[in-house]
């Protein structure tokens, strides 16, 4: 019979290190409710701006709950992690413009910004300055991974091996994460909730938020995977899959240029047809819009398209 335990986000670290020491020391099956800060560390408020975009200081890595030893993991295991529910543990959330950090060049968004949302009670994120935009909300963690082999401490800025900074908005409830193990017991750790996320995540920011997930974790022993594997239980895009869509598209030798000038022409789009200002419309791609390869096989030229549900707007 499965144990449930609560670790919350009063101690958090900020890299991968194998060396940390477990806060919780789980059985496979167990259930564990992480509590997890959101990826400024509880820095934005209801009363943020964007000059508190300015002022705040370079990312010194993602606050993570954890780590969870898993008894008897060991490496070339896998550890199947069940998510079994994400909620907002606060009512609003936030996604900022950084100048330099996101998928476009500074020069075309000069300006530091910040997008509060309302996480309201009917599942829904609305921009607070504006009534006609509701995002789905189809929370997620941002960030899930074991410890990594290598000793010191890693960024978590990047996903890797072990997981980690994957931002994959399909993490929803009853979506399976298998992911390696590559020290004894583990060392699973969590973070960076989001509300809502398009893929790709272009402004470098979704809708950021302080959570409550719940995961069952069980162990495959002596089932090696090289990287993480997911399995999921239902459509990809349930929220947001019947209703209609508006794509751009690119094309070049270039598959990251072809999606800069993908979301360039939606961002131009949503200005033209749909009166958002510039900055209001790299966000919404950032937390709604899906970058997809739509063919990487006719050289020289590859496609990649830039998807926006238009369901969002109310």
């Amino acid at each position: 019979m499965s144990t449930e335990h609560h670790l919350d986000c009063s101690k958090v670290h900020y890299a991968w290190d194998r060396d940390l020491a477990p806060l919780l020391v789980v059985d496979s099956g167990d259930i564990i409710e992480f509590e997890t800060r959101d990826s400024s560390d509880h820095y934005y408020t209801r009363d943020s701006s964007h000059e508190d975009v300015a002022r705040k200081g370079p990312l010194k890595g993602h606050p993570l709950t954890g780590p969870v030893e898993v008894r008897d993991a060991a490496p070339g295991d896998t550890l199947v992690v069940e998510i079994l529910g994400v909620q907002p543990r606060a009512g609003f959330g936030w996604t900022a413009i950084r100048p330099g950090k996101g998928l476009l060049p500074p020069e075309q968004f000069p300006n530091h910004f910040l997008q509060l949302w309302e996480l309201g009670p009917r599942g829904l994120a609305r921009m607070l300055q504006r009534t006609d935009i509701a995002v789905p909300v189809e929370p997620f963690p941002g960030i899930i991974g074991t410890a990594l082999a290598a000793p010191g401490a890693h960024s978590t800025i990047p996903p890797r091996e072990n997981g980690g900074n994957m931002d994959l908005k399909h993490l929803t409830r009853g979506t399976q994460v298998l992911l390696p193990v590559w020290v004894p017991g583990a060392m699973l750790s969590i973070g960076d909730a989001h509300a809502a996320q398009g893929d790709g995540e272009v402004c470098v920011t979704a809708i950021e938020m302080s959570a409550s997930i719940r995961v069952r974790v069980t162990l495959q022993h002596g089932r090696a995977l090289r990287e993480p594997c997911i399995r999921i239980p239902g459509p990809l895009c349930s929220q947001t899959g019947r209703g209609p869509w508006f794509g751009t598209t690119a094309h070049g030798p270039d598959l990251h240029e072809c999606a800069r000038r993908a979301v360039r022409y939606l961002i131009d789009h949503l200005v033209d047809e749909r009166g958002l200002s510039r900055e209001e419309a790299y966000v919404l791609c950032s937390v709604c819009a899906d970058l997809k390869i739509t063919q990487i096989v006719d050289a020289p030229n590859w496609s990649v398209a830039a998807f926006l549900p238009e369901s969002v707007f109310v």
